[in-house]
């Protein structure tokens, strides 16, 4: 795993807005007394979302004295665990899958997408830094390859051409459907196939 450095440029304070500081209050009270560190994962994604997708050093040190434990613990799950962006992103950051199963299935043109509407660079912002993209291991959607993660929601089923509609939307500050973009729901075999059939207890 390649060594992940926190970003040279970072806001001097950080804290909680309303709705955030309601959400980590109710995790944490989900604890049982002394062991409200077991809450920092979760509230490191809380302050990342907040920030605009990505959690500056001064989060990390509110999250630290918010759960009372020690700022190097919090930092180090911070910079271990890839999910957590150390750096600005933008308000839209695109995860493209390239493990063997999307890659089979055209994951490659899904990158060429993102190389022509966002950056030809990878973890680059788009000149009005609203948006980056990265290639990323399994995300887990294998049986609806090709697919993408944009913030939190996955587009399934794609080629090149969807997705480059797909990202015109975002650009435009558009938020358009996740799922499958070939009309499958969920998982289900394509073409209503069906298997098993004849299997009373299959």
């Amino acid at each position: 795993m390649s060594l992940r450095r926190p970003s040279k440029d970072q806001p001097e304070n950080f804290e909680f807005n309303k709705s955030s500081l309601e959400a980590a209050k109710s995790i944490v009270a989900k604890y049982p007394e002394g062991k409200q560190q077991s809450a920092v994962m979760s509230l490191l994604y809380i302050a990342q979302r907040q920030n605009n997708n990505w959690i500056p050093l001064a989060a990390m040190k509110y999250i630290a004295k918010f759960l009372d434990m020690p700022y190097i613990k919090v930092y180090e799950v911070a910079t271990f665990y890839t999910m957590y962006n150390l750096s600005p992103v933008g308000k839209f950051f695109v995860q493209v899958c390239t493990t063997t199963p999307c890659m089979i299935r055209g994951a490659n043109k899904l990158v060429e997408a993102c190389k022509e509407k966002i950056s030809e660079n990878e973890s680059e912002l788009l000149s009005d830094k609203d948006c980056s993209w990265m290639e990323v291991e399994c995300l887990g959607a294998c049986v609806n390859a090709p697919m993408i993660q944009i913030n939190d929601d996955y587009y399934e089923d794609l080629d090149k051409e969807k997705t480059l509609k797909i990202l015109d939307k975002i650009l435009k500050g558009e938020n358009p459907k996740p799922g499958s973009y070939r009309g499958r729901v969920n998982n289900e075999p394509e073409n209503s196939r069906k298997t098993l059939m004849d299997l009373k207890n299959a």
